[in-house]
């Protein structure tokens, strides 16, 4: 019995242990508890411990194990370990060597952005490559100077080399896509100097137009037939008040009248032919004591009180293949007229 109780008691103690347990661990649940706000965008870890992807460094920064020929003096020990002084100098010597600039000496192929590495005899490689070469040869050398026991550096010069090559490519592409386009819509707007080129560029213009105003009007054929016969009788009403007041016959007062104004008017020479009309000044007597002038040619006086020899005014006609009489236009003041030859 007293076991039994002692096996009740033990149990009993362990269910509490347990309970108090319980409630210990709820308790620094809602303690350690925050409330937590959802705003929608996204968190960002930032990690203060981030390293930059262009940092310089050198792969083997505690010098190798002396091994036992070295250390009884049969062989050389390596080098001691370069400075951060003596690695730039070295790097300043592969920059002007144009190393970083040309291919791996070893692949034969661009840096551009894998791992590069700079030796401590200032020529460089691709890190895989030389990690390679240093496989197949079992040795450490140089595969060009063939120096023993060489330092190696991570560099990123051929990886900048190529972003700047990059960018310059992207930025020529972009620049041509901008004057292309800009070429393209000066060949829409401004016309070639060419005589053929002109008029196809005139061609393509008109045609563009009259696509577009076809797209963009509703054409009704009877209405645009009835416009048309509209605007030809406009024309021919038109024309024919033209024709009445060109076809009005001057009466022997106008006439007077008119030579009266081109006597005013003091005209000496045709201006078509720029000599002296009969009857000007510049008309002279022989010794018979006649009167004898520059030009046998006819005086004609137009109704606008202008004056041209008569051959010069049926040449101009004759030369003016658009108009018809009576719809001849005066030279000088591009008025219809009617004409009479003049007597001296």
């Amino acid at each position: 019995m007293s076991k039994n109780k002692g096996h009740s008691s033990k149990r009993a103690d362990h269910s509490k242990t347990k309970a108090q347990k319980r409630e210990s661990r709820s308790k620094s649940l809602k303690g350690n508890t925050k409330a937590i706000i959802d705003t929608g965008l996204k968190t960002t870890l930032q990690d203060p411990k981030v390293e930059d992807p262009e940092k310089e460094y050198v792969l083997d920064p505690k010098p190798p194990p002396l091994t036992l020929a070295q250390k009884l003096g049969l062989f050389e020990p390596p080098p001691p370990l370069l400075s951060s002084d003596e690695w730039e100098k070295v790097k300043q010597r592969s920059i002007l060597q144009g190393d970083s600039m040309q291919p791996c000496p070893i692949c034969k192929e661009e840096f551009e952005l894998r791992p590069q590495v700079l030796l401590s005899c200032s020529h460089v490689f691709h890190r895989a490559c030389l990690q390679a070469f240093e496989k197949f040869t079992n040795k450490k050398t140089c595969p060009l100077c063939r120096r023993n026991q060489y330092q190696t550096r991570v560099i990123h010069d051929g990886a900048r080399l190529f972003k700047t090559k990059c960018a310059t490519r992207i930025q020529a592409y972009w620049r041509g896509h901008v004057v292309r386009k800009w070429y393209q819509d000066l060949r829409r707007t401004v016309p070639p100097t060419d005589a053929k080129l002109r008029r196809k560029f005139f061609e393509e213009k008109f045609t563009e137009i009259s696509h577009r105003i076809l797209c963009s009007y509703n054409t009704d054929i009877e209405e645009l037939f009835s416009e048309i016969d509209h605007c030809l009788a406009i024309n021919r009403s038109i024309l024919q008040q033209l024709e009445d007041r060109c076809s009005h016959e001057l009466t022997e007062e106008d006439w007077e009248k008119i030579q009266i104004q081109a006597l005013h008017r003091e005209t000496y020479e045709c201006p078509i032919c720029l000599t002296p009309l009969p009857g000007s000044g510049d008309s002279h007597q022989d010794a018979s004591g006649m009167r004898c002038s520059q030009t046998s040619r006819e005086t004609v006086l137009l109704s606008c009180s202008h004056v041209f020899h008569h051959t010069c005014l049926l040449a101009l006609e004759e030369f003016s293949l658009g108009d018809c009489s009576p719809f001849h236009a005066c030279p000088l003041c591009r008025s219809c007229y009617q004409k009479k030859i003049l007597g001296y």
